[in-house]
Protein backbone atom coordinates (compact mmCIF):
# COMPACT_ATOMS: atom_id res chain seq x y z
CA UNK A 1 0.00 0.00 0.00
CA UNK A 2 1.30 3.49 -0.90
CA UNK A 3 0.42 6.55 1.14
CA UNK A 4 1.18 10.15 0.22
CA UNK A 5 1.13 12.66 3.07
CA UNK A 6 1.34 16.38 2.31
CA UNK A 7 1.68 19.47 4.47
CA UNK A 8 3.20 17.58 7.38
CA UNK A 9 6.62 17.52 9.00
CA UNK A 10 8.80 14.45 8.58
CA UNK A 11 8.08 13.33 12.17
CA UNK A 12 4.33 13.87 11.75
CA UNK A 13 4.32 11.96 8.47
CA UNK A 14 6.23 9.09 10.06
CA UNK A 15 3.78 8.90 12.98
CA UNK A 16 0.78 8.88 10.61
CA UNK A 17 2.40 6.21 8.45
CA UNK A 18 3.11 3.97 11.42
CA UNK A 19 -0.45 4.26 12.70
CA UNK A 20 -1.90 3.40 9.28
CA UNK A 21 0.55 0.52 8.89
CA UNK A 22 -0.46 -0.97 12.24
CA UNK A 23 -4.11 -0.72 11.31
CA UNK A 24 -3.56 -2.30 7.89
CA UNK A 25 -1.07 -4.90 9.05
CA UNK A 26 1.53 -3.53 6.63
CA UNK A 27 5.11 -2.26 6.92
CA UNK A 28 6.38 1.27 6.37
CA UNK A 29 8.84 2.07 3.58
CA UNK A 30 9.86 5.73 3.21
CA UNK A 31 10.62 6.32 -0.47
CA UNK A 32 12.62 9.43 0.46
CA UNK A 33 15.27 7.31 2.08
CA UNK A 34 13.93 6.85 5.62
CA UNK A 35 14.04 3.05 5.41
CA UNK A 36 16.02 1.82 8.43
CA UNK A 37 15.14 4.91 10.51
CA UNK A 38 14.73 3.47 14.03
CA UNK A 39 11.51 5.42 14.47
CA UNK A 40 9.93 3.71 11.45
CA UNK A 41 9.54 0.32 13.15
CA UNK A 42 11.74 -2.76 13.76
CA UNK A 43 14.10 -3.87 11.04
CA UNK A 44 14.49 -7.52 10.15
CA UNK A 45 17.58 -7.64 12.37
CA UNK A 46 15.68 -6.28 15.36
CA UNK A 47 12.74 -8.58 14.66
CA UNK A 48 15.10 -11.57 14.84
CA UNK A 49 16.30 -10.33 18.24
CA UNK A 50 12.74 -10.04 19.52
CA UNK A 51 12.06 -13.59 18.37
CA UNK A 52 15.17 -14.83 20.21
CA UNK A 53 14.05 -13.03 23.38
CA UNK A 54 10.57 -14.53 23.09
CA UNK A 55 12.09 -18.00 22.78
CA UNK A 56 14.22 -17.46 25.89
CA UNK A 57 11.32 -16.09 27.90
CA UNK A 58 9.23 -19.13 27.01
CA UNK A 59 11.45 -21.12 29.36
CA UNK A 60 11.97 -24.86 29.26
CA UNK A 61 9.91 -27.62 27.62
CA UNK A 62 6.13 -27.47 27.90
CA UNK A 63 6.01 -30.79 29.77
CA UNK A 64 7.86 -29.17 32.66
CA UNK A 65 5.48 -26.22 32.65
CA UNK A 66 2.60 -28.67 32.85
CA UNK A 67 4.19 -30.15 35.98
CA UNK A 68 4.24 -26.70 37.57
CA UNK A 69 0.48 -26.50 37.07
CA UNK A 70 0.07 -29.89 38.73
CA UNK A 71 2.09 -28.63 41.71
CA UNK A 72 0.10 -25.39 41.96
CA UNK A 73 3.22 -23.37 41.12
CA UNK A 74 3.71 -20.46 38.75
CA UNK A 75 6.13 -20.40 35.83
CA UNK A 76 9.01 -18.14 36.87
CA UNK A 77 8.09 -15.25 34.56
CA UNK A 78 4.47 -15.40 35.69
CA UNK A 79 5.83 -15.30 39.25
CA UNK A 80 7.81 -12.16 38.44
CA UNK A 81 4.66 -10.62 37.01
CA UNK A 82 2.85 -11.40 40.27
CA UNK A 83 5.61 -9.72 42.26
CA UNK A 84 6.47 -6.78 40.03
CA UNK A 85 3.44 -6.14 37.85
CA UNK A 86 2.56 -6.81 34.24
CA UNK A 87 5.98 -5.86 32.89
CA UNK A 88 7.88 -8.01 35.39
CA UNK A 89 11.43 -6.93 36.16
CA UNK A 90 12.54 -3.38 35.43
CA UNK A 91 15.44 -4.92 33.54
CA UNK A 92 17.11 -8.30 33.26
CA UNK A 93 20.80 -9.21 33.08
CA UNK A 94 22.26 -12.25 31.35
CA UNK A 95 19.11 -13.21 29.49
CA UNK A 96 21.22 -14.71 26.68
CA UNK A 97 23.31 -16.93 28.96
CA UNK A 98 23.87 -20.27 27.20
CA UNK A 99 22.00 -18.97 24.15
CA UNK A 100 24.23 -21.01 21.81
CA UNK A 101 24.05 -24.21 23.84
CA UNK A 102 23.29 -27.40 21.89
CA UNK A 103 21.08 -28.45 24.80
CA UNK A 104 18.47 -25.67 24.96
CA UNK A 105 19.02 -23.85 28.30
CA UNK A 106 17.08 -20.55 28.27
CA UNK A 107 18.87 -17.98 30.49
CA UNK A 108 20.72 -20.98 31.92
CA UNK A 109 17.73 -21.55 34.18
CA UNK A 110 18.39 -18.51 36.36
CA UNK A 111 17.05 -14.96 36.01
CA UNK A 112 18.69 -11.91 37.54
CA UNK A 113 17.90 -8.21 37.37
CA UNK A 114 16.09 -5.47 39.27
CA UNK A 115 12.47 -4.72 40.08
CA UNK A 116 10.21 -2.19 41.77
CA UNK A 117 8.29 -3.81 44.62
CA UNK A 118 5.90 -1.89 46.85
CA UNK A 119 7.82 1.30 46.14
CA UNK A 120 11.21 -0.31 46.84
CA UNK A 121 13.99 -1.02 44.33
CA UNK A 122 15.31 -4.56 44.73
CA UNK A 123 17.95 -6.79 43.22
CA UNK A 124 16.25 -10.03 42.18
CA UNK A 125 17.29 -13.61 41.50
CA UNK A 126 14.78 -16.25 40.40
CA UNK A 127 15.27 -19.86 39.31
CA UNK A 128 13.44 -21.26 36.29
CA UNK A 129 12.47 -24.77 37.36
CA UNK A 130 11.52 -25.71 33.79
CA UNK A 131 15.22 -25.55 32.85
CA UNK A 132 17.09 -28.48 34.36
CA UNK A 133 14.98 -28.25 37.55
CA UNK A 134 16.35 -24.78 38.28
CA UNK A 135 19.82 -26.24 38.76
CA UNK A 136 22.87 -23.99 38.79
CA UNK A 137 25.83 -24.13 36.41
CA UNK A 138 28.63 -21.91 35.19
CA UNK A 139 26.71 -19.16 33.37
CA UNK A 140 23.94 -18.93 35.94
CA UNK A 141 26.50 -18.81 38.74
CA UNK A 142 28.21 -15.88 37.02
CA UNK A 143 24.87 -14.04 36.84
CA UNK A 144 24.16 -14.74 40.51
CA UNK A 145 27.56 -13.44 41.60
CA UNK A 146 27.27 -10.28 39.52
CA UNK A 147 23.88 -9.54 41.05
CA UNK A 148 25.29 -9.91 44.58
CA UNK A 149 28.31 -7.75 43.80
CA UNK A 150 26.10 -5.02 42.39
CA UNK A 151 23.98 -5.11 45.54
CA UNK A 152 27.14 -4.30 47.49
CA UNK A 153 27.59 -1.24 45.28
CA UNK A 154 24.00 0.01 45.31
CA UNK A 155 23.09 -0.70 48.93
CA UNK A 156 19.68 -2.09 47.96
CA UNK A 157 17.92 -5.20 49.31
CA UNK A 158 18.20 -8.57 47.59
CA UNK A 159 15.26 -10.89 46.92
CA UNK A 160 16.01 -14.55 46.16
CA UNK A 161 13.09 -16.46 44.63
CA UNK A 162 14.50 -19.97 44.99
CA UNK A 163 13.28 -23.02 43.13
CA UNK A 164 16.43 -25.01 42.53
CA UNK A 165 17.53 -28.61 42.75
CA UNK A 166 21.12 -27.50 43.42
CA UNK A 167 24.31 -27.60 41.37
CA UNK A 168 24.19 -29.16 37.91
CA UNK A 169 26.31 -32.19 38.69
CA UNK A 170 26.98 -33.19 35.08
CA UNK A 171 28.37 -29.70 34.34
CA UNK A 172 30.26 -29.00 37.56
CA UNK A 173 33.58 -28.25 35.85
CA UNK A 174 34.03 -24.49 35.79
CA UNK A 175 31.72 -23.48 38.62
CA UNK A 176 31.95 -25.68 41.71
CA UNK A 177 35.30 -25.00 43.38
CA UNK A 178 36.51 -22.01 41.33
CA UNK A 179 37.37 -18.69 42.92
CA UNK A 180 34.34 -17.25 41.16
CA UNK A 181 32.24 -20.39 41.47
CA UNK A 182 29.20 -21.39 43.48
CA UNK A 183 31.14 -21.26 46.73
CA UNK A 184 31.46 -17.49 46.23
CA UNK A 185 27.68 -17.25 46.72
CA UNK A 186 28.08 -17.76 50.43
CA UNK A 187 31.14 -15.54 50.69
CA UNK A 188 29.05 -12.76 49.11
CA UNK A 189 26.08 -13.62 51.35
CA UNK A 190 28.40 -13.10 54.29
CA UNK A 191 29.64 -9.74 53.00
CA UNK A 192 26.08 -8.57 52.32
CA UNK A 193 24.91 -9.78 55.73
CA UNK A 194 24.09 -6.78 57.91
CA UNK A 195 24.66 -4.39 54.99
CA UNK A 196 21.46 -4.89 53.00
CA UNK A 197 18.45 -7.06 53.85
CA UNK A 198 18.51 -10.43 52.10
CA UNK A 199 15.13 -12.15 51.80
CA UNK A 200 14.65 -15.63 50.38
CA UNK A 201 11.36 -17.21 49.32
CA UNK A 202 11.43 -20.97 48.70
CA UNK A 203 9.09 -22.40 46.07
CA UNK A 204 10.49 -25.87 45.65
CA UNK A 205 13.01 -28.38 46.95
CA UNK A 206 16.34 -26.72 47.67
CA UNK A 207 18.93 -29.40 48.22
CA UNK A 208 22.63 -29.26 49.09
CA UNK A 209 24.20 -26.05 47.75
CA UNK A 210 20.80 -24.54 46.99
CA UNK A 211 19.82 -24.89 50.65
CA UNK A 212 22.51 -22.50 51.85
CA UNK A 213 21.09 -19.35 50.26
CA UNK A 214 17.90 -19.60 52.37
CA UNK A 215 19.81 -20.06 55.61
CA UNK A 216 22.31 -17.30 54.79
CA UNK A 217 19.44 -14.91 54.07
CA UNK A 218 18.25 -12.64 56.88
CA UNK A 219 14.70 -13.90 56.42
CA UNK A 220 13.41 -17.13 54.86
CA UNK A 221 9.84 -17.69 53.70
CA UNK A 222 8.78 -21.26 52.89
CA UNK A 223 5.63 -22.01 50.89
CA UNK A 224 3.53 -24.81 52.31
CA UNK A 225 3.05 -27.82 50.03
CA UNK A 226 5.84 -26.68 47.70
CA UNK A 227 9.10 -25.96 49.42
CA UNK A 228 11.72 -27.93 51.29
CA UNK A 229 15.39 -27.56 52.06
CA UNK A 230 17.95 -30.08 53.21
CA UNK A 231 21.66 -30.75 53.07
CA UNK A 232 20.92 -33.91 51.06
CA UNK A 233 17.93 -35.43 49.27
CA UNK A 234 15.92 -38.29 50.84
CA UNK A 235 17.52 -40.67 48.35
CA UNK A 236 21.00 -39.56 49.37
CA UNK A 237 20.05 -39.77 53.07
CA UNK A 238 18.91 -43.34 52.61
CA UNK A 239 22.08 -44.22 50.74
CA UNK A 240 24.32 -42.73 53.43
CA UNK A 241 22.42 -43.58 56.62
CA UNK A 242 19.81 -46.17 55.64
CA UNK A 243 17.04 -43.87 56.89
CA UNK A 244 13.88 -43.79 54.82
CA UNK A 245 12.20 -40.40 55.03
CA UNK A 246 10.00 -38.16 52.89
CA UNK A 247 11.22 -34.77 51.69
CA UNK A 248 8.63 -32.93 53.80
CA UNK A 249 9.65 -34.83 56.93
CA UNK A 250 13.29 -34.21 56.14
CA UNK A 251 13.08 -30.51 55.35
CA UNK A 252 9.54 -29.24 54.88
CA UNK A 253 8.17 -25.92 56.20
CA UNK A 254 6.71 -27.32 59.42
CA UNK A 255 9.92 -29.10 60.36
CA UNK A 256 12.02 -25.99 59.74
CA UNK A 257 9.56 -23.76 61.59
CA UNK A 258 9.13 -25.93 64.69
CA UNK A 259 12.35 -27.91 64.99
CA UNK A 260 15.34 -26.42 63.17
CA UNK A 261 14.24 -22.78 63.37
CA UNK A 262 15.42 -22.13 59.81
CA UNK A 263 12.05 -20.84 58.55
CA UNK A 264 11.03 -17.34 59.62
CA UNK A 265 7.62 -17.41 57.94
CA UNK A 266 5.36 -19.96 56.23
CA UNK A 267 3.20 -18.86 53.31
CA UNK A 268 0.08 -20.75 52.31
CA UNK A 269 0.53 -20.05 48.59
CA UNK A 270 2.41 -17.82 46.14
CA UNK A 271 0.20 -14.78 46.70
CA UNK A 272 0.57 -15.10 50.47
CA UNK A 273 4.36 -15.26 50.11
CA UNK A 274 4.31 -11.93 48.30
CA UNK A 275 2.11 -10.40 51.02
CA UNK A 276 4.45 -11.59 53.78
CA UNK A 277 7.52 -10.11 52.09
CA UNK A 278 5.69 -6.81 51.52
CA UNK A 279 4.94 -6.66 55.26
CA UNK A 280 8.48 -7.62 56.18
CA UNK A 281 10.09 -4.99 53.96
CA UNK A 282 7.90 -2.28 55.46
CA UNK A 283 10.02 -2.48 58.65
CA UNK A 284 13.44 -2.68 57.00
CA UNK A 285 15.75 0.00 55.59
CA UNK A 286 17.37 -0.41 52.18
CA UNK A 287 20.76 -0.73 53.85
CA UNK A 288 22.65 -0.11 57.06
CA UNK A 289 23.26 3.46 55.82
CA UNK A 290 19.55 4.35 55.98
CA UNK A 291 17.00 4.60 58.77
CA UNK A 292 14.10 2.12 58.99
CA UNK A 293 10.99 3.48 57.23
CA UNK A 294 8.46 5.28 59.41
CA UNK A 295 4.81 6.06 58.78
CA UNK A 296 1.98 7.87 60.51
CA UNK A 297 1.22 6.32 63.88
CA UNK A 298 -2.09 4.72 64.79
CA UNK A 299 -3.74 3.80 68.06
CA UNK A 300 -3.30 0.23 69.34
CA UNK A 301 -5.91 -2.31 68.26
CA UNK A 302 -6.84 -2.82 71.92
CA UNK A 303 -7.06 -0.10 74.54
CA UNK A 304 -4.01 0.46 76.79
CA UNK A 305 -6.55 0.93 79.58
CA UNK A 306 -6.82 -2.84 79.80
CA UNK A 307 -3.13 -3.64 80.25
CA UNK A 308 -3.28 -4.15 84.02
CA UNK A 309 -6.18 -6.56 83.69
CA UNK A 310 -4.18 -8.65 81.19
CA UNK A 311 -1.36 -9.34 83.67
CA UNK A 312 -2.43 -11.78 86.43
CA UNK A 313 -1.59 -10.86 90.02
CA UNK A 314 -0.34 -14.40 90.64
CA UNK A 315 3.21 -14.53 89.17
CA UNK A 316 2.83 -18.24 88.48
CA UNK A 317 -0.32 -17.92 86.39
CA UNK A 318 0.08 -17.98 82.62
CA UNK A 319 -1.31 -15.49 80.10
CA UNK A 320 -0.75 -14.59 76.45
CA UNK A 321 1.84 -11.82 76.09
CA UNK A 322 0.41 -10.86 72.68
CA UNK A 323 -2.63 -9.47 74.54
CA UNK A 324 -0.33 -6.94 76.16
CA UNK A 325 1.65 -6.24 72.98
CA UNK A 326 -1.51 -5.43 71.03
CA UNK A 327 -2.35 -2.77 73.64
CA UNK A 328 1.02 -1.07 73.17
CA UNK A 329 1.88 -1.18 69.45
CA UNK A 330 0.12 0.44 66.49
CA UNK A 331 -2.94 -1.50 65.33
CA UNK A 332 -2.16 -4.56 63.20
CA UNK A 333 1.56 -3.82 63.23
CA UNK A 334 2.89 -6.77 65.24
CA UNK A 335 4.55 -9.08 62.70
CA UNK A 336 5.80 -12.21 64.43
CA UNK A 337 8.75 -14.20 63.11
CA UNK A 338 9.66 -17.86 63.79
CA UNK A 339 6.31 -18.28 65.52
CA UNK A 340 6.60 -22.04 65.93
CA UNK A 341 10.17 -22.14 67.24
CA UNK A 342 11.26 -21.44 70.80
CA UNK A 343 7.71 -20.47 71.72
CA UNK A 344 8.70 -19.27 75.20
CA UNK A 345 9.95 -16.07 73.55
CA UNK A 346 8.11 -13.94 71.01
CA UNK A 347 10.15 -12.13 68.38
CA UNK A 348 8.78 -9.81 65.71
CA UNK A 349 8.53 -6.32 64.31
CA UNK A 350 5.93 -3.72 65.25
CA UNK A 351 5.44 0.04 65.24
CA UNK A 352 4.98 2.43 68.10
CA UNK A 353 3.62 5.77 66.94
CA UNK A 354 4.76 4.86 63.42
CA UNK A 355 8.35 3.97 64.37
CA UNK A 356 9.54 0.40 63.69
CA UNK A 357 10.73 -1.57 66.71
CA UNK A 358 11.90 -5.13 67.22
CA UNK A 359 10.07 -6.88 70.05
CA UNK A 360 11.60 -9.55 72.27
CA UNK A 361 9.03 -10.76 74.78
CA UNK A 362 8.82 -13.66 77.20
CA UNK A 363 5.67 -15.71 76.65
CA UNK A 364 4.19 -16.90 79.98
CA UNK A 365 1.59 -18.92 78.06
CA UNK A 366 4.40 -21.31 77.07
CA UNK A 367 6.22 -23.18 79.86
CA UNK A 368 5.79 -20.16 82.19
CA UNK A 369 8.05 -18.08 79.97
CA UNK A 370 11.20 -19.92 81.06
CA UNK A 371 14.00 -19.48 78.52
CA UNK A 372 14.96 -22.74 76.79
CA UNK A 373 17.95 -23.14 74.44
CA UNK A 374 15.95 -22.77 71.21
CA UNK A 375 14.18 -19.65 72.51
CA UNK A 376 17.53 -18.10 73.50
CA UNK A 377 18.96 -18.86 70.06
CA UNK A 378 15.92 -17.36 68.34
CA UNK A 379 16.09 -14.21 70.44
CA UNK A 380 19.84 -13.77 69.93
CA UNK A 381 19.56 -13.97 66.16
CA UNK A 382 16.63 -11.57 66.07
CA UNK A 383 18.39 -9.04 68.31
CA UNK A 384 21.50 -9.30 66.12
CA UNK A 385 19.47 -8.63 62.97
CA UNK A 386 17.61 -5.67 64.46
CA UNK A 387 20.86 -4.13 65.62
CA UNK A 388 22.43 -4.63 62.17
CA UNK A 389 19.66 -2.63 60.48
CA UNK A 390 19.22 0.05 63.11
CA UNK A 391 15.84 -1.11 64.41
CA UNK A 392 15.27 -0.15 68.11
CA UNK A 393 14.56 -2.98 70.54
CA UNK A 394 11.72 -3.32 73.02
CA UNK A 395 11.94 -6.08 75.66
CA UNK A 396 8.94 -7.30 77.69
CA UNK A 397 10.30 -9.30 80.63
CA UNK A 398 8.18 -11.90 82.41
CA UNK A 399 10.33 -14.95 83.01
CA UNK A 400 11.51 -17.19 85.84
CA UNK A 401 14.89 -17.20 84.04
CA UNK A 402 16.78 -19.81 82.07
CA UNK A 403 15.46 -23.36 82.31
CA UNK A 404 17.41 -25.83 84.45
CA UNK A 405 17.86 -29.58 84.08
CA UNK A 406 19.98 -32.25 82.43
CA UNK A 407 18.10 -32.11 79.13
CA UNK A 408 18.60 -28.40 78.56
CA UNK A 409 22.24 -28.71 79.63
CA UNK A 410 22.73 -31.30 76.89
CA UNK A 411 20.97 -28.94 74.47
CA UNK A 412 23.42 -26.16 75.33
CA UNK A 413 21.43 -23.82 77.58
CA UNK A 414 24.64 -22.12 78.72
CA UNK A 415 25.93 -21.69 75.17
CA UNK A 416 22.64 -20.38 73.75
CA UNK A 417 21.97 -18.23 76.81
CA UNK A 418 25.44 -16.74 76.43
CA UNK A 419 24.64 -15.79 72.83
CA UNK A 420 21.41 -14.07 73.82
CA UNK A 421 23.15 -12.06 76.53
CA UNK A 422 25.98 -11.23 74.12
CA UNK A 423 23.59 -10.01 71.43
CA UNK A 424 21.80 -7.83 73.96
CA UNK A 425 25.13 -6.50 75.27
CA UNK A 426 26.51 -5.72 71.82
CA UNK A 427 23.40 -4.04 70.43
CA UNK A 428 23.88 -0.28 70.01
CA UNK A 429 20.35 0.59 68.89
CA UNK A 430 18.00 2.29 71.40
CA UNK A 431 16.69 -0.32 73.85
CA UNK A 432 13.79 -0.16 76.28
CA UNK A 433 13.15 -2.84 78.91
CA UNK A 434 9.71 -3.25 80.48
CA UNK A 435 9.53 -5.48 83.55
CA UNK A 436 5.99 -6.75 83.19
CA UNK A 437 5.95 -9.23 86.04
CA UNK A 438 8.69 -11.61 87.19
CA UNK A 439 12.28 -11.06 86.04
CA UNK A 440 14.26 -13.70 87.88
CA UNK A 441 17.82 -14.91 87.63
CA UNK A 442 19.81 -14.24 84.46
CA UNK A 443 16.50 -13.61 82.74
CA UNK A 444 16.77 -9.92 83.64
CA UNK A 445 20.21 -9.88 81.99
CA UNK A 446 19.09 -11.51 78.75
CA UNK A 447 16.07 -9.19 78.60
CA UNK A 448 18.26 -6.05 78.69
CA UNK A 449 17.85 -5.14 82.35
CA UNK A 450 19.60 -2.18 84.02
CA UNK A 451 23.14 -3.53 83.52
CA UNK A 452 22.73 -3.87 79.75
CA UNK A 453 22.73 -0.22 78.69
CA UNK A 454 19.03 0.19 77.91
CA UNK A 455 17.83 3.74 77.45
CA UNK A 456 15.49 2.95 80.30
CA UNK A 457 14.28 0.10 82.47
CA UNK A 458 10.68 0.72 83.40
CA UNK A 459 8.24 -1.54 85.18
CA UNK A 460 4.57 -2.16 85.68
CA UNK A 461 3.37 -2.37 89.31
CA UNK A 462 3.16 -6.15 88.91
CA UNK A 463 6.93 -6.41 88.38
CA UNK A 464 9.50 -8.25 90.50
CA UNK A 465 13.28 -8.53 90.06
CA UNK A 466 15.21 -11.18 91.99
CA UNK A 467 17.90 -13.83 91.85
CA UNK A 468 15.12 -16.39 92.04
CA UNK A 469 11.42 -16.64 92.84
CA UNK A 470 10.15 -16.66 96.44
CA UNK A 471 9.45 -20.39 96.61
CA UNK A 472 12.91 -21.37 95.38
CA UNK A 473 14.62 -18.77 97.56
CA UNK A 474 12.83 -19.86 100.72
CA UNK A 475 13.64 -23.48 99.97
CA UNK A 476 17.30 -22.60 99.39
CA UNK A 477 17.76 -20.43 102.50
CA UNK A 478 15.27 -21.71 105.07
CA UNK A 479 14.93 -25.41 104.28
CA UNK A 480 16.42 -26.55 107.57
CA UNK A 481 14.41 -24.09 109.67
CA UNK A 482 11.16 -25.15 108.03
CA UNK A 483 12.00 -28.83 108.36
CA UNK A 484 12.34 -28.40 112.11
CA UNK A 485 8.75 -27.13 112.46
CA UNK A 486 6.63 -30.20 113.20
CA UNK A 487 3.24 -28.47 113.07
CA UNK A 488 2.07 -28.36 109.40
CA UNK A 489 -0.02 -25.23 110.03
CA UNK A 490 2.85 -23.54 111.76
CA UNK A 491 5.21 -24.46 108.95
CA UNK A 492 2.76 -23.08 106.32
CA UNK A 493 2.35 -19.85 108.31
CA UNK A 494 6.13 -19.43 108.53
CA UNK A 495 6.44 -20.03 104.76
CA UNK A 496 3.85 -17.30 104.11
CA UNK A 497 5.68 -14.91 106.39
CA UNK A 498 9.02 -15.57 104.68
CA UNK A 499 7.45 -15.30 101.23
CA UNK A 500 5.83 -11.95 102.00
CA UNK A 501 9.06 -10.57 103.41
CA UNK A 502 10.97 -11.76 100.38
CA UNK A 503 8.43 -10.19 98.05
CA UNK A 504 8.82 -6.83 99.73
CA UNK A 505 12.54 -6.88 98.91
CA UNK A 506 12.07 -7.73 95.21
CA UNK A 507 8.99 -5.59 94.50
CA UNK A 508 9.56 -3.00 91.76
CA UNK A 509 8.51 -0.17 94.07
CA UNK A 510 11.49 -1.11 96.22
CA UNK A 511 13.62 -1.32 93.06
CA UNK A 512 12.47 2.17 92.09
CA UNK A 513 13.14 3.38 95.63
CA UNK A 514 16.71 2.14 95.29
CA UNK A 515 16.91 3.59 91.75
CA UNK A 516 17.67 0.15 90.34
CA UNK A 517 15.06 0.85 87.69
CA UNK A 518 14.12 4.20 86.16
CA UNK A 519 10.37 4.33 86.64
CA UNK A 520 7.24 2.44 87.63
CA UNK A 521 4.61 3.28 85.03
CA UNK A 522 0.82 3.08 85.40
CA UNK A 523 -0.13 0.30 82.94
CA UNK A 524 -2.63 2.46 81.07
CA UNK A 525 0.21 4.95 80.35
CA UNK A 526 2.67 2.34 79.07
CA UNK A 527 2.02 2.96 75.37
CA UNK A 528 2.42 6.74 75.67
CA UNK A 529 5.50 6.31 77.85
CA UNK A 530 7.22 4.05 75.33
CA UNK A 531 6.29 6.27 72.40
CA UNK A 532 7.83 9.27 74.17
CA UNK A 533 10.99 7.40 75.11
CA UNK A 534 11.59 5.94 71.64
CA UNK A 535 11.05 9.37 70.11
CA UNK A 536 13.45 11.03 72.54
CA UNK A 537 16.21 8.44 72.14
CA UNK A 538 15.80 8.09 68.38
CA UNK A 539 19.31 9.41 67.65
CA UNK A 540 21.14 7.96 70.63
CA UNK A 541 24.84 7.40 70.00
CA UNK A 542 26.38 4.38 71.73
CA UNK A 543 30.05 3.78 71.27
CA UNK A 544 31.70 0.43 71.87
CA UNK A 545 35.41 -0.39 72.19
CA UNK A 546 37.06 -0.59 68.78
CA UNK A 547 38.04 -4.15 67.86
CA UNK A 548 37.73 -6.50 64.94
CA UNK A 549 34.78 -8.40 66.43
CA UNK A 550 33.81 -10.40 69.48
CA UNK A 551 34.23 -14.15 69.79
CA UNK A 552 30.92 -15.14 71.37
CA UNK A 553 28.82 -16.06 68.32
Amino acid sequence: MKLRIEEASRDEAAAIARAVARHAGATVDDANGAAGDPEMGPTEREQELWEAIADIEAGGPQKYKDRLDEQGKLFVRDRLELWFGEDGLTFEDGRFANYDSEDRLPADGLLTGAGEFEGRSLHVMANDFTVKAGSMAERGVEKFLRMQQRAMQTGRPVLYLMDSSGGRIDQQTGFFANREGIGKYYYNHSLLSGYVPQICVLYGPSIAGAAYTPVFADFTVMVRGMSAMAIASPRMVEMVTGEEISLQELGGPDMHMEESGSADLIAEDEHHARELVAQLLSYLPNSVDEDPPTRDGTAPAKSPEGIDSVVPADPNRGYDMTDLIERVVDADSFFELREGYGKEILTGFARIDGRPVGIVANQPAQRAGAIFPDAAEKAAEFIWTCDAFGIPLLYFADTPGFMAGSQVEREGILEEGKKMIYATSAATVPKQCVVVRKAYGAGIYAMSGPAYDPQSTIALPSGEIAIMGPEAAINAVYANELADIDDPEGRAARERELREAYREDIDVMQMANEVVIDEVVPPSELQAELAARFAFYEDVDKRRPEKKHGTIL
